[in-house]
C-alpha cells in the first residue's frame, strides 16, 4: 500500500482574493462552520484589518504568517504499541502536519474565549502568537514539553 492521498485542498487551494496568500486561504477553510464560507472569510478579513489599525507599521499578512509559524511544533508525541505497553514516542512533525497543527490550536483558542467578536478574538490571538505569546503557544509550549519528558521511549520510533 502507497503513501495516504490528500485531500484536493492540497492541490487545488485557490489564493484568497484580497491578500493573494494560500496560507490566508486554508486558514478561512478550517474556520469555516456549515458551508459558510462568506462569513468565515469577512470574520478572517476583519481580524487582519484590526491587526492593520493596531499595528500600522507592519503588514498584516506578514504577521499572521509569522504567528502560525511560531505555533508550529517541531515534536510530538505519537501512540506506539510495543509488547502489550503503550509508550508515547517523541517524533519530528512534517510539515504539513505543523502548519494544520497551528492553525488548529489558534482556532481552539478562540473558540475557547466567550463574549467577544471572533474576529476580535482571532486579532489578539495572532498578534500574541507573532511576539510567542497566547493560549496557542503555551498548547506548543506543552506538546513540545511532553516529548521532551518521554524522550527515553525514543527508540521505539520506527
Amino acid at each position: 500500500m502507497g503513501a495516504k492521498t490528500r485531500t484536493a485542498s492540497y492541490d487545488k487551494l485557490v489564493p484568497d482574493t484580497r491578500y493573494g496568500s494560500i496560507l490566508v486561504s486554508k486558514f478561512i477553510n478550517c474556520l469555516m462552520g456549515d458551508g459558510k464560507k462568506s462569513v468565515a472569510t469577512r470574520v478572517v478579513y476583519d481580524a487582519l484589518d484590526q491587526i492593520k489599525k493596531r499595528m500600522p507599521d507592519a503588514d498584516p499578512v506578514q504577521v499572521f504568517t509569522d504567528a502560525v509559524n511560531n505555533v508550529k511544533p517541531t515534536l510530538e508525541v505519537r501512540s506506539r504499541r510495543v509488547g502489550g505497553a503503550n509508550y508515547q514516542v517523541p517524533m519530528q512533525v512534517k510539515p504539513k502536519r505543523a502548519e494544520s497543527l497551528a492553525i488548529r490550536w489558534i482556532l481552539g483558542a478562540i473558540r475557547a474565549k466567550k463574549g467577544r467578536a471572533t474576529f476580535l478574538k482571532l486579532a489578539e490571538e495572532i498578534m500574541a502568537a507573532n511576539q510567542r505569546q497566547g493560549e496557542a503557544m503555551s498548547k506548543r509550549e506543552q506538546t513540545i514539553k511532553m516529548a521532551e519528558a518521554n524522550k527515553a521511549f525514543s527508540h521505539f520510533a520506527w
